[in-house]
């Protein structure tokens, strides 16, 4: 049956994830793995081999000379109990002893073996292991990307943030002397070119025509200093309106190449600044020049006394004229190689450089010259580097691909040394927010390693338009921003990187990502916040838990007596939207499958990731139902049926069963599966409006079920649900066992009648709307609850209904035992749940919210809430949303009345929007013969139901 595979090998899928991480409730106490030292391992060991070896005796004793072999024999939970106890020692709790048992013991025997005990204990320190190495800060797979136009195909050598005063803005200064600013979005607000040489004779023709080499945003006085190979300074003042190049200082002694700027960020805004604001350069012969700005509040140098056209022009060896303004110090040859960066550590008032030089890669020295230079010595030098004093750390990146850590006073060897680029280092970046590094190399490779571990957490090739295979892009030397904590309100952290003409920026967590294990209380309860919409949810009637699944692939568990938190596992498929959710038939582990065809089993008492089935296609699971027997079916767009067998497999990887006979029989995506065990049934229900009753025995089709479809596109059925009482007792088992959502239509069926339909009702309260979710209390069916997309609910007397066929014409409704607005959006999970003998309803929707009712419409709470409640005590509930919600829905209705949109009749060809009266005058249509009065000219809807046989 391979040919209903995929050709291409869907295990990489697993492979392209980004990795998920899960955090336990700390009430839980210590994990076992925790718990658990070598020697008791060893103990433990040694205490099932003794169990056996007695067992083992007994036996031979028993049977004589009978030597067979016997099957290896667990402990119960109570031999298991004496074991740990005899182990770790008396005083361990009960509580921690049934869940370790409960972990290991996920098919629920009773008994666990060595081997399982083993495999458990491999998995968690496996898991655990992989969970200290962190996701990488980066939030997205490819970057925003723009063209720098205005660059004439030059390369950005730097780009600068304004972020005072707000909003951010950003300056891009190109080889060519061309000065762009962006706003926060990339989009161009103004553009300058530098100025010529003013000795050209035609004004029209003077331009800028050398190279800039760096750029430094001055921040206290708003100005932007770009160095050339021209051996000048340009100072362009920056405003909101204009872009203006200001001062032109001209005739250094070499060209300086890089550009540090200092000034104290506290003492400004408290206007007391202790120290002057410093700029420094480092030059082509490895010196360095320091300017102090004396009063920079009036400006950086002397104003002239007549000011002419275009910028002032200063020459540097008349700076001594300007002393009152500012002070200047050169300190020559502290490399023998060009400077390439150049930074300043207030703190310790500390000058640092790097040079591609092989003897003084990169220095430390004070200011003061008194003190010895640190001096960093490897082969080919520093291309880049970055240094943190509060990490007390130094990254260097270069020419021979590798990117070092180093001690800040420790020059004799690097802390680590990481390969993997392939081409030149030319920038690197600390990001300590969340402890990564950034570096990035010449063929547009961009790297993120984890400072702990060393390890590379991503890499990461970025799509710049002006890439060509086999050319190395041409970059400025500074092809790095960083904006990293603390940041003004409502500014997301982030990376800019330039490569020849374009920007690319890419957004940053503000926190460590990835990791797990147990968080602290605090943690546990502020971790959480309002997320991405809820894709499914189920309740796990075993646990007492409800799982919720939201869009972003995290997955949450919540204890429904109380509405906490207990267990959650971010990136469950990586960056996948959850598409369906499922529990195996011990209630122990949960089944999810992913937009892309994906599907993990998880235990739910710890979050360990057991098994990955194999993809069949990369295309939406919209569907799963886990046989008694742990067979696992899964439906989606691949309109087939999909098994695997989870029932005790021990490898991370189960193999797709394609023994179904499902090929060709939907002819569209299957959106739901239900089963059913008392009539080894199951059911899946399309996108075309079909139904098909399959058989567990032959694993084919054995009924179709579908309403005409003469005048109208079919509408989707959204939801199945089999009535597992009605079906498992014999009076009533050949009824309508089975409740199909098409549209807002709730449709009985009976399996086995000769006449299948027994009953139809439109469910919503307005026209147009469709049932997302349908529920039982299985246990009586005597209600029907039934979510719609209004985010309205509503709860049926369903006791006497569908159990006589009921006439086509009529549409009788059930009994209405309660109906109310649960949420504001779709409703796309409605459960009954029956907690300490009371009936209790389970609501998810598409606003990102689950919510706990009573059976007459009293609100438990929202799951996640910071209060919590005690099902079992009416006080804690929070009665007031319902009234809420109604009035909410009270004033929409009455602005609707308001307006002058009118309501519109519902398209009959809609596929969504059918109302209640229109499809019951389809129906009674079908009975009358002729109608006395004028008939539209597009044919009415047969309802006679389309069923065959297989």
């Amino acid at each position: 049956m391979d040919t209903f595979r995929n050709k291409k090998n869907l295990w990489t899928l697993y492979e392209k994830e980004v990795p998920h991480s899960r955090f336990c409730d700390p009430a839980c106490g210590v994990s076992p793995a925790e718990k658990l030292s070598p020697e008791h391992l060893q103990l433990l060991r040694n205490a099932f081999t003794c169990s056996k070896a007695g067992l083992e005796t007994q036996e031979h004793k028993l049977k004589g000379s009978n030597r067979g072999t016997s099957e290896e024999r667990g402990l119960t939970f109570e031999e298991f109990w004496d074991v740990l106890k005899s182990v770790i020692g008396p005083n361990i709790e009960d509580t921690w002893c049934k869940r370790f048992f409960d972990e290991v013991d996920i098919s629920c025997t009773g008994q666990i073996k060595w081997q399982q005990l083993c495999s458990y204990l491999l998995l968690e320190y496996t898991e655990r292991q992989r969970a200290s190495i962190p996701t990488a800060a980066l939030l997205e797979a490819q970057p925003q990307i723009r063209h720098c136009s205005h660059n004439k195909r030059e390369p950005t050598v730097r780009v600068v943030a304004l972020s005072h005063p707000p909003p951010l803005r950003y300056i891009s200064v190109s080889k060519g002397g061309q000065i762009t600013a962006w706003n926060s979005s990339l989009h161009t607000l103004k553009t300058l070119g530098l100025a010529g040489d003013p000795t050209e004779e035609v004004a029209n023709t003077r331009r800028f025509r050398g190279w800039t080499t760096d750029a430094v945003y001055m921040g206290n006085v708003h100005k932007i200093a770009i160095a050339t190979d021209c051996r000048d300074l340009r100072f362009v003042t920056i405003s909101s309106n204009c872009l203006l190049e200001e001062i032109h200082l001209y005739g250094f002694r070499s060209v300086p190449t890089c550009l540090c700027y200092w000034y104290d960020v506290q003492g400004f805004h408290s206007k007391s600044l202790e120290q002057p604001p410093l700029l420094l350069l480092g030059d082509e012969k490895g010196g360095v020049h320091l300017m102090w700005f004396l009063n920079s509040s009036k400006g950086l140098f002397k104003k002239p006394s007549k000011r002419d056209k275009g910028p002032q022009r200063i020459f540097f060896q008349d700076l001594g004229e300007h002393s009152d303004m500012v002070s200047y110090q050169h300190i020559p040859s502290i490399h023998q190689e060009p400077i390439t960066r150049v930074m300043f550590e207030p703190s310790a008032n500390v000058i640092m450089t790097s040079s591609e030089s092989n003897t003084t890669s990169v220095v430390f020295m004070n200011v003061s010259l008194k003190q010895e230079p640190y001096i960093w010595k490897f082969n080919q030098g520093a291309k880049c580097f970055d240094y943190n004093a509060s990490l007390q750390l130094m990254v260097t990146g270069g020419s021979d691909r590798k990117v070092r850590l180093w001690s800040q006073y420790v020059t004799s060897s690097p802390v680590a040394t990481l390969p993997g680029h392939h081409t030149t280092v030319l920038d690197v970046a600390i990001y300590q927010h969340v402890g990564q590094i950034f570096s990035y190399s010449r063929d547009a490779e961009l790297r993120v390693w984890d400072i702990s571990t060393h390890q590379c957490l991503k890499v990461l090739r970025l799509q710049f338009p002006c890439l060509q295979p086999g050319r190395i892009p041409e970059h400025g030397n500074f092809p790095f921003l960083l904006l990293s904590p603390p940041l003004p309100d409502e500014m997301q952290p982030h990376l800019v990187v330039a490569c020849k003409d374009y920007l690319a920026v890419l957004n940053l967590s503000e926190k460590r990502r990835g990791g797990g294990g147990w968080l602290t209380d605090e943690e546990f309860r502020t971790e959480f916040k309002q997320g991405p919409y809820l894709s499914c949810a189920l309740y796990n009637p075993t646990l007492r838990q409800v799982v919720t699944g939201h869009a972003d692939s995290s997955v949450f568990l919540w204890d429904v007596e109380t509405g906490r938190r207990r267990l959650y596992i971010l990136n469950a498929h990586g960056e996948e939207v959850l598409s369906s959710m499922a529990l195996d038939s011990s209630h122990r582990r949960l089944i999810t499958g992913a937009r892309n065809g994906t599907i993990k089993v998880w235990n739910l008492l710890n979050g360990l990731n057991l098994h990955k089935l194999e993809p069949i296609t990369n295309s939406e699971v919209t569907g799963l139902t886990c046989l008694h027997d742990n067979h696992l079916l899964a439906v989606g767009w691949n309109q087939c049926i999909t098994q695997y067998s989870i029932a005790g497999d021990k490898d991370l990887k189960v193999r797709a069963d394609m023994s179904w006979k499902s090929s060709s029989v939907h002819k569209s995506d299957i959106l739901a599966v239900c089963q059913c065990s008392a009539l080894s049934v199951v059911a899946t229900a399309s996108y075309d409006g079909e139904v098909v009753i399959w058989s567990m025995e032959t694993q084919g089709p054995m009924l179709h079920l579908q309403r005409g479809t003469q005048a109208r596109s079919a509408l989707p059925v959204d939801s199945i649900l089999f009535l597992q009482h009605r079906a498992g007792r014999k009076q009533l088992r050949n009824k309508g066992v089975l409740v199909s959502s098409q549209g807002g239509w709730l449709c009985f069926w009976s399996i086995t009648d000769d006449n299948h339909s027994y009953g139809h009702f439109y469910a919503p309260e307005q026209p147009g709307e469709r049932v997302l979710s349908l529920n039982s209390d299985q246990s009586k069916n005597t209600i029907l609850v039934s979510g719609d997309t209004t985010g309205s609910l509503q709860i049926w007397d369903i006791s006497s209904f569908a159990v006589d066929i009921q006439p086509e014409a009529t549409c009788e409704q059930p009994p209405l035992l309660q109906s109310w607005r649960a949420h504001k959006r779709a409703l796309i999970c409605v459960e009954v749940l029956e907690v300490f003998d009371r009936l209790f309803v389970l609501t998810a929707s598409v606003d990102g919210s689950a919510g706990l009712w009573t059976d007459d419409g009293n609100h438990v709470g929202f799951f996640g809430q910071e209060v919590t409640w005690n099902i079992a005590d009416p006080g804690t509930y929070h009665r007031n949303t319902r009234n809420n919600l109604r009035e909410e829905r009270r004033t929409e209705d009455e602005n609707m009345e308001g307006s002058d949109v009118q309501s519109q009749v519902p398209d009959p060809t809609s596929r969504d929007q059918t109302s209640q009266e229109e499809w019951c005058s389809e129906a009674s249509s079908t009975q009358a013969g002729v109608n006395d009065h004028e008939q539209p000219q597009q044919p009415m809807v047969t309802w006679e139901d389309n069923i065959s046989c297989c």
